[in-house]
C-alpha cells in the first residue's frame, strides 16, 4: 500500500512556509469578501476590534475598507496554521475556522477535528487513506495520539465499547454529495478489519463481512438514484447496528431505514432519475437470468415506454446499468434469497414501472373514468399479471372502487384524475413495501445466531439539514430530525465539558446548551403543535391545505420561532421556522395528501388474494377490504399505530432518539467543498452554509462560552518559561509555576483557570500570550545585541 503520511500530516516544507507567513499580532485581521462570500486578510489601520460600536479601517494591499468591528476578526498566530483541532485556535471567528479548513483541504488533509466532531471534506479523488497500512496507524491508539482521521473515531468507538461495555453510535450527516454513505462504508470496513480474528477462514461459509458488503448493491439499487448533485445519492436514511461479542468479535448486524423518498417512484425532475433498479431491469444481462428477466417481467427494451421512470434522465454517465444489474443479481444470490423470492421482487418492481402506462379516458358526459384495452399485451394487462391478479376486476376497482356507506357496500365512480392518482398511490406503496421487505430479508441473513451479542457500534447515515429554493413536506421532516440530532449533540457536548471541568477541579458552571433548541422542538411536538395539527387535519375529511395553514397560524402564530415566510425563491411559501441552522420558509401545498398517502382498499384486497406470494407478504399488515368486519379480540381499541406518514415517522424517530441517548456518541460531519467536483476547489459560501447547517459553528460557539484552549503544564512551562524565568525556577510544582507566570504578566483571573494537570484559557488568550512572548524575545535579543556591541 502507498504511504498515507502526506494525506495525514503537513510536510516539513509546508510547516516552514507557514511559520514565515507575514503576521502582525496586533494588526492582522480578517474581513468579509463580498465577491467570493469568503474572507480576505488585511492590516488594521484604525479602530478598536473589542468595541462593537467602533468603525475599523483595514488595508488589503493598496485598498482600504471600512467595517463594523463585529465583522472584523483577528488572525491566529502562525503557530496555529493548519491546526488539527479547530477548537484549539485561539481566535475562533468564522473566518479563521474557514481558513483552517481550506488550507488543510488544499494541502490534501481532508480530515480535521472541531471539538467532538471530525469534519471530512469530500476529496473528489481517491487518496490512499483507507488501506490496511493506514489502519495500522490507528489500531489501539487514542484520538490525540494520531493525526485526525475517520478511523481514529471508529477506533475510539470500538475501544470504548470493549472497555466500558457501552453501546456506541457514530452520527454521520452532510448534504447530498458530501460522502456520507462512502464514510459509512469506510467505518464498517474498519470495524470489520479490527474485529475479525486471524483464525482459520472457513472457506465454505460466506463471512459476515462479505454479507454486510453484499447487502449494499441491493439497498443501493432500490434506494439510490441520480439527483442534481450526486449520481448515486441514497434517498433514505439508515441506522446500521453492528453487534459484537464480549471479546470484540463480529456477531452480526441489523439495518433500520428512514423516510424513503416515495415521490421519486412516479415523478422526477429533468436532471434527475428514479431508483437505479428500474433501469437495470431492461438491460441485456438479464437475458441470462432464469430464462430471461425481461421475458419474465414482461418488459420491453425501451425505457420511454414507462411513463413513471422517464421524466428526467434515463442514463447516467458514471453508471453502467448493465454491470450494476450483474452486481444486484449476485448480491441476491450471496444473501441466500430463493429463486421465487428474487423473481417476485423483480416482477413487482417491473409492475410498478408498468403501472405508469395505465391510461384512463372519459366516455359520454359524466366524468367517469374508463379503460378499455386490457388485453394481455396492454399495460394494464401486463401490470395485472405481474401483480398476480386479473386485469378486468383490477381496472374495474380503479374506476369504480367499493366503499362502505353505513352497512351497505356501494361502488363510487372515479374521474380520470382520481383513478390515475390511485394507480400512482398503489405503485408507490408497492415499491415502498418491497424496499422494507428487502431490508428485513437482509437483516435475517446478517445475524449470526450462534454468537452471543454483547454490545453494538452503530452508524447513523442520514441527510443533513436542507434549505432549498422550495421547501415542502420532505424538507420539514428531515429538518426536524436534524434539529433533534443537534439538540442531542449540544446536550452531549455540555455533559463532556462539564465532566472535564469537574475532573480538573475547576469552579465553572456551564449552561445546558440543549435548551437553546428547545423552543423549535417543542413547537413541533407539543399538543396542538405542528405534528399534532397535521395529524388532526389529515383525519378530518373536509380539511384542505388552506384550512391546515390557517390552523397552524392561529395556534402557533404568536411563538417567537414561528415566522412569516421570507423566501426569495418561493414567493408562495406559507410560513417560516427559525431552526438552529437558519430560517427556513415552508410551503404546505399537498402536505395533507402526502401525509395520508391514501390507498384504494378494493385494489389492496385483490392483491392480498392474488397469486404473487411476495405481494401478499408485503401487504400483510394492511386490512384491505374484508367483507365481514374481523371480530375484535377482547374489544380493546387498537392504537392507530402509523396510519399517517408523519405518525409512523415520528414513532421511528422517537425510537432512534431513545437508542441514541443510551449510547456513547461520536460525530462525523461530511462537507461538499464545491459544486463542480474539483479536487482542491473551495467555494466559501457553500462551505460556510454547511458549517452553519451541520452544527460545527454552533459547537464552536458553545466552546467559546467556556475555556476552549487547554494546555498541559509541561508544554506551558516549556513555551512560556521565558516570561518569568526566576519565579518558575522557585516554584514548588507546575501549578504554582503557571500561576507565577500569570501574575507576572498580570492576566485577569477570569481569563484562565488552573486545573490539576492543565491550564485552561478563554478564547483569544493564547494569542495574547504569544504576543507577550514575542515582545519578551525581542527585549532579550535587544539586550543581547547591546551587550555584544558593548
Amino acid at each position: 500500500d502507498p504511504d498515507p503520511t502526506e494525506f495525514l500530516l503537513p510536510s516539513m516544507d509546508m510547516k516552514r512556509a507557514d511559520q514565515q507567513k507575514p503576521y502582525d499580532p496586533k494588526k492582522s485581521v480578517w474581513i468579509p469578501d463580498p465577491k467570493t462570500s469568503g474572507y480576505r486578510e488585511g492590516l488594521l489601520e484604525s479602530g478598536d476590534i473589542e468595541d462593537p460600536a467602533s468603525k475599523c479601517v483595514v488595508a488589503v494591499g493598496h485598498e482600504k475598507f471600512t467595517h463594523k468591528a463585529a465583522e472584523v476578526g483577528k488572525v491566529n498566530p502562525p503557530k496555529f496554521e493548519k491546526c488539527e483541532d479547530m477548537v484549539n485556535l485561539t481566535f475562533l471567528n468564522d473566518a479563521s475556522v474557514f481558513w483552517n479548513l481550506k488550507t488543510r483541504y488544499q494541502a490534501k488533509l481532508i480530515h480535521t477535528y472541531s471539538g467532538l466532531f471530525v469534519v471530512v471534506v469530500n476529496p473528489y479523488k481517491r487518496y490512499p487513506l483507507y488501506t490496511h497500512r493506514c489502519s495500522k496507524i490507528y489500531l489501539g491508539k487514542r484520538r490525540n495520539e494520531a493525526p485526525p482521521h475517520l478511523w481514529a473515531i471508529a477506533e475510539c468507538a470500538y475501544r470504548g465499547m470493549l472497555q466500558n461495555t457501552k453501546n456506541q453510535a457514530m452520527l454521520i450527516t452532510g448534504e447530498s454529495g458530501a460522502g456520507k454513505t462512502e464514510n459509512t462504508k469506510k467505518v464498517i470496513t474498519y470495524l470489520a478489519m479490527v474485529a475479525t480474528t486471524s483464525g482459520k477462514k472457513d472457506t465454505k461459509k460466506v463471512s459476515l463481512e462479505d454479507q454486510i458488503v453484499a447487502t449494499n448493491p441491493i439497498l443501493e439499487s432500490y434506494g439510490n438514484a441520480k439527483t442534481s448533485r450526486n449520481d448515486n445519492s441514497s434517498r433514505f436514511g439508515k441506522f446500521i447496528r453492528i453487534h459484537f461479542t464480549t471479546s470484540g468479535k463480529l456477531a452480526g448486524c441489523d439495518i433500520v431505514s428512514y423516510l424513503l423518498e416515495k415521490s421519486r417512484i412516479t415523478e422526477q425532475q429533468e436532471v434527475e432519475r428514479s431508483y437505479h433498479i428500474f433501469y437495470q431491469l431492461i438491460q441485456p444481462y438479464g437475458d441470462g437470468i432464469g430464462g430471461g428477466l425481461r421475458e419474465k417481467c414482461r418488459l420491453s427494451t425501451d425505457i420511454y415506454d414507462y411513463q413513471y421512470v422517464c421524466q428526467g434522465k434515463t442514463t447516467v454517465a458514471s453508471i453502467d446499468d448493465n454491470e450494476e444489474l450483474e452486481y444486484t443479481e449476485d448480491a441476491f444470490n450471496v444473501l441466500g434469497f430463493s429463486e421465487q423470492e428474487k423473481f417476485d421482487c423483480y416482477m413487482l418492481t417491473a409492475g410498478v414501472m408498468t403501472f405508469g402506462g395505465v391510461e384512463f379516458k372519459t366516455k359520454g358526459r359524466d366524468d367517469q373514468a374508463e379503460c378499455e384495452a386490457i388485453g394481455a399485451d396492454t399495460f394494464p394487462g401486463k401490470a395485472a399479471a405481474l401483480m398476480g391478479v386479473d386485469a378486468a376486476p383490477m381496472i374495474k376497482a380503479f374506476c369504480k372502487p367499493r366503499i362502505k356507506v353505513g352497512t351497505e357496500w356501494v361502488t363510487k365512480g372515479q374521474t380520470c384524475e382520481q383513478a390515475t392518482n390511485a394507480v400512482g398511490g398503489i405503485a408507490r406503496a408497492i415499491f415502498d413495501r418491497v424496499f422494507k421487505w428487502l431490508i428485513e430479508k437482509c437483516n435475517d441473513t446478517l445475524i449470526d445466531a450462534s454468537l452471543k451479542k454483547a454490545n453494538f457500534c452503530a452508524v447513523l447515515d442520514i441527510a443533513g439539514f436542507e434549505i432549498f429554493e422550495y421547501n415542502g413536506f420532505e424538507q420539514i421532516s428531515i429538518n426536524f430530525v436534524n434539529e433533534k440530532l443537534q439538540q442531542f449533540f449540544n446536550h452531549h457536548m455540555f455533559v463532556v465539558e462539564q465532566e472535564e471541568y469537574v475532573k480538573e477541579g475547576i469552579d465553572w458552571v456551564m449552561v445546558d446548551f440543549g435548551m437553546d433548541l428547545a423552543a423549535a422542538i417543542i413547537m413541533f411536538e407539543k399538543p396542538m403543535g405542528i405534528w399534532a395539527i397535521l395529524e388532526e387535519e389529515s383525519l378530518f375529511p373536509k380539511a384542505t391545505d388552506k384550512s391546515f395553514e390557517e390552523k397552524l397560524k392561529a395556534s402557533l402564530g404568536k411563538l417567537p420561532v414561528f415566522l412569516k415566510p421570507q423566501s426569495k425563491t418561493d414567493k408562495n411559501a406559507h410560513f417560516a421556522i427559525s431552526h438552529y441552522a437558519g430560517i427556513v420558509s415552508y410551503n404546505v401545498t399537498g402536505w395533507l395528501e402526502k401525509n395520508k398517502d391514501p390507498l384504494n382498499d378494493t385494489i389492496v384486497e385483490m392483491i392480498k388474494n392474488g397469486s404473487n406470494s411476495l405481494m401478499i407478504q408485503c401487504f400483510a399488515d394492511h386490512p384491505g377490504q374484508p367483507l365481514e368486519a374481523p371480530k375484535d379480540d377482547g374489544g380493546r381499541k387498537k392504537k392507530g399505530g402509523g396510519k399517517t406518514v408523519s405518525s409512523y415517522f415520528k414513532g421511528q424517530l422517537d425510537d432512534l432518539m431513545t437508542t441514541l441517548y443510551k449510547t456513547e456518541p461520536h460525530f462525523i460531519r461530511c462537507v461538499v467543498p464545491n459544486t463542480h467536483k474539483i479536487p482542491g476547489g473551495v467555494e466559501p459560501g457553500l462551505v460556510m452554509h454547511q458549517y452553519q447547517c451541520n452544527g460545527v459553528l454552533a459547537g464552536i460557539a458553545i466552546c467559546r462560552k467556556g475555556f476552549p484552549n487547554k494546555m498541559l503544564y509541561p508544554e506551558f512551562k516549556a513555551r512560556y518559561n521565558i516570561l518569568a524565568a526566576k519565579a518558575v525556577a522557585k516554584a514548588k510544582n507546575d501549578k504554582s509555576a503557571a500561576g507565577a507566570v500569570m501574575d507576572v504578566i498580570k492576566l485577569d483571573k477570569e481569563k484562565f483557570r488552573l486545573g490539576h494537570t492543565k491550564v485552561f484559557f478563554r478564547a483569544g488568550i493564547l494569542g495574547f500570550m504569544e504576543e507577550v512572548r514575542e515582545d519578551r524575545i525581542g527585549q532579550v535579543l535587544a539586550w543581547l545585541q547591546s551587550g555584544a556591541r558593548g
